[in-house]
């Protein structure tokens, strides 16, 4: 019996989900955040061996047993990162076949019915990466708003400050996001919030998106307005991706993957109509399933290819029972 190895490496988790070739769930392990930009190459290993450790042990197995393995590593963006990596990943054992990426591309693979698609993640940032039917992988930077890559709840929270500054300043539309951000932060008035932020007395940041998304379900335009914003830029992101793969005539999966979704309809709605006039047969596909069966997916890709796809929805399947238990 094959068995096939992923992980999922996050800044906020890491999970590793072990299965066998007919696509059961062996064991689940979880770990604490492994992206190397916040605890480090030691911490990386750390975490990702805990939470393999975890699994193994659950499933009865030896990391030696392990017949491939397919991680997604937050942090992981660029091909000079590799080799340090997958050095790493040496240096706790993991000798078998292996391939990693960002991720994103393992979300896209729990997300999409074949393998491929566009994947856009809309979290406390945002980042966008796809796959056509060869492989061939397309992508954006995933820095945000440094180049123009715009949508998250980071980005939106500051879109919906520059429409309160431009409330203040005569330049649009008053808004109750103000007196929203007011009592957030306990500013007397505007120019108190706008004076905190910039000193930075005030934490700001994606956890005030539910702020505005509440201000905007309570009837005011401005943040409407935002959010909409906010959901065509994502959809910026995606169509950009589907050029690159040249989709545009494709029924290419979308998948919507991130907390900012929970937003609903004022998010996806613009952002479907935006996907929509690149690509007219493009569909949107929210993930429920943990991004860690694309992992295990990806493991499975490096023995037996594409046939690993027959296996995704009982993968989902025990997969949310095993982590739910």
């Amino acid at each position: 019996m094959r068995t096939y190895l992923g992980v999922d490496v996050g800044g906020t988790k890491t999970h590793a989900l072990l299965a066998d070739d007919s696509g059961h769930v062996l064991g689940f392990g979880q770990a604490g955040p492994g992206n190397h930009e916040g605890v480090g190459f030691e911490g990386f290993k750390r975490e990702v061996g805990a939470a393999t450790q975890d699994a193994l042990k659950a499933a009865g197995l030896r990391l030696e047993q392990v017949s491939a393995a397919g991680l997604g590593i937050g942090g992981y963006d660029w091909p000079s990162q590799r080799q340090p990596h997958l050095q790493a990943l040496a240096e706790i054992g993991y000798h078998m076949p292996l391939e990693i990426t960002n991720d994103s591309v393992i979300g896209l693979l729990a997300g999409a019915s074949e393998g491929w698609g566009v994947a856009v993640v809309a979290g406390t940032s945002n980042n966008c990466r796809g796959r056509d039917k060869n492989g061939r992988e397309g992508r954006v930077t995933g820095n945000g708003a440094w180049f123009g890559e715009l949508g998250g709840g980071g980005e939106l929270v500051v879109r919906a400050l520059t429409m309160v500054n431009y409330a203040w300043i005569r330049r649009g539309p008053q808004t109750e996001l103000t007196s929203a951000f007011l009592k957030l932060t306990g500013a007397k008035d505007t120019a108190e919030l706008i004076e905190g932020i910039v000193l930075q007395r005030y934490d700001y940041g994606a956890h005030w998106a539910l702020t505005v998304f509440e201000t905007a379900a309570a009837g005011d335009e401005v943040a409407r307005q935002v959010i909409e914003w906010a959901g065509t830029e994502l959809g910026e992101l995606a169509c950009a991706v589907i050029r690159q793969l040249n989709l545009q005539a494709e029924p290419v999966e979308v998948v919507q993957s991130g907390s900012l979704y929970r937003g609903g309809l004022m998010l996806t709605e613009p952002m479907r109509q935006t996907v929509l006039r690149t690509a007219p047969r493009a569909r949107m596909v929210r993930l429920e399933a943990p991004p860690v069966v694309g992992g295990v997916l990806l493991a499975m890709e490096q023995i037996i290819g594409k046939g690993a796809y027959q296996h995704r929805q009982r993968l989902i399947d025990e997969s949310m029972k095993t982590k739910d238990g």
